[in-house]
């Protein structure tokens, strides 16, 4: 098979790096890609929202599946694009992909199926979530505990352009669970945690995602499968039912409360970083199975996750989130990371030549596998300390708590 992964990022990165792995696999292209990816499949300069272009991409290279990973293209309707002329592919239609494009549209969808989601507030009061309405990178999510904190919510979510959505504060645990689906079969993924915040310790500014891990303790079989039953399927019984049938991942962001889970968010892709910890621990042909979604033939089969836990870690540039403007910064120590045995996924990477910079945000993804939590995470953290640019910020708390759990217990 021809297969194009759409996006540039550390997620597009983890699934060509997934997707080369298939014995199915004759060739690997991404548009635009990055040098990360480069390293696997032919990358191609074509902006992922420009669905004509990735469809004149397609037709040369005899693309047998396209799997787009970033969410501003498959709201932006490129998966229909494709899909009407005739191109498989991975992801939902722009109908579907509202559960990610707007807030609003997301609750008006939780409340009609009946899943359990956090309640939508009239009036803005600390404590309260503010959400920008539309697409905000992971930044559009403001938590307030107090009059000032919902004051630089409200101006925050406004300088985003997008109406709000207000909602009551949540407290527990939050799990990111992802789940494969044509719209009618549903394959769960491992579930993963991840970490929005730029500072230990849950502090600062939410970002895209600064480190993820997997397993999560408390959630084996059972309590996914029941999770699976009691959120992601009301919700796509319900887009089936407006004529929006949902067919790729649908992620839950769940907090798991005193009360029992509840719905902060669904994203219509795989989660970035999530995926870069979900993906290795998998057994078994992905592209086999990403296929048979967008074929509308998941047969409910599985895909093995293997017994190792996996840790990623995010580097980001100077000034990340505020600014991501860092770029043509030489990067060092990512071949030492590699030999050590880390997996080191690019996102905001570029070449200068033969060297390897910035090129803004966050720049790589440092994920190592281990025996378990504890394990993994040192060797994360030690592949980190062999990586270096100027400027280079990164959570030196990524799964620690998890980690101490694991050795208590």
């Amino acid at each position: 098979m021809r297969v194009l992964v759409v996006g540039s990022g550390g997620r597009e990165h983890a699934l060509a790096w997934k997707l080369k792995q298939s014995t199915r696999l004759d060739a690997l292209h991404a548009a635009p890609g990055n040098p990360g990816i480069a390293r696997l499949g032919e990358c191609h300069p074509v902006h992922p929202q420009d669905g004509e272009s990735l469809l004149a991409l397609c037709r040369e290279l005899e693309i047998d599946l396209a799997v787009i990973g970033p969410e501003a293209p498959l709201v932006a309707g490129v998966a229909d694009t494709l899909r009407h002329a005739g191109v498989s592919v991975f992801g939902p239609s722009a109908a579907a992909a509202r559960i990610e494009g707007s807030k609003s549209f997301a609750k008006d969808v939780l409340e009609a199926a009946g899943a359990p989601t956090a309640a939508r507030l009239a009036v803005a009061r600390p404590p309260c979530v503010v959400k920008a309405d539309g697409l905000a990178a992971g930044k559009g999510v403001f938590v307030c505990r107090t009059q000032d904190e919902l004051e630089a919510g409200l101006h925050g979510a406004a300088a985003l352009g997008e109406e709000v959505v207000i909602e009551e504060l949540l407290e527990g645990e939050e799990v990111s669970l992802l789940v494969l689906t044509d719209g009618r079969e549903t394959l769960p993924l491992a579930p993963a945690q991840d970490f929005k915040r730029i500072g230990d310790g849950d502090s600062g500014p939410n970002t895209g995602g600064m480190g993820s891990y997997s397993p999560v303790a408390g959630l084996g079989e059972a309590e996914v499968d029941e999770l699976v039953e009691t959120v992601h399927r009301p919700v796509l019984e319900e887009l089936a039912r407006r004529g929006a049938q949902f067919s790729g991942v649908l992620y839950a962001g769940l907090m798991l409360t005193d009360d029992g889970p509840r719905v902060l968010e669904f994203n219509c892709r795989f989660g970035d970083p999530e995926t870069q910890s979900i993906l290795p621990r998998l057994d078994g042909d992905l592209l086999e199975t990403l296929t048979s979604v967008a074929e509308a033939r998941l047969d409910g089969g599985s895909l093995e996750v293997g017994e190792r836990a996996a840790v990623t870690v995010a580097l980001a540039s100077a000034g990340y989130p505020e600014a991501s403007d860092d770029r043509g910064t030489p990067i060092k120590g990512v071949e030492d990371a590699e030999a050590a045995g880390a997996l080191v996924f690019h996102a905001g990477t570029a070449r200068h030549g033969e060297q390897l910079v910035t090129n803004g945000g966050r720049v790589l993804n440092v994920t190592a596998l281990g025996d378990d939590l504890p394990a993994a995470r040192a060797a994360a953290y030690e592949a980190v300390d062999r990586i270096s640019f100027p400027g280079m910020q990164y959570r030196s708390d990524i799964a620690l708590t998890a980690a101490e759990g694991h050795v208590r217990s």
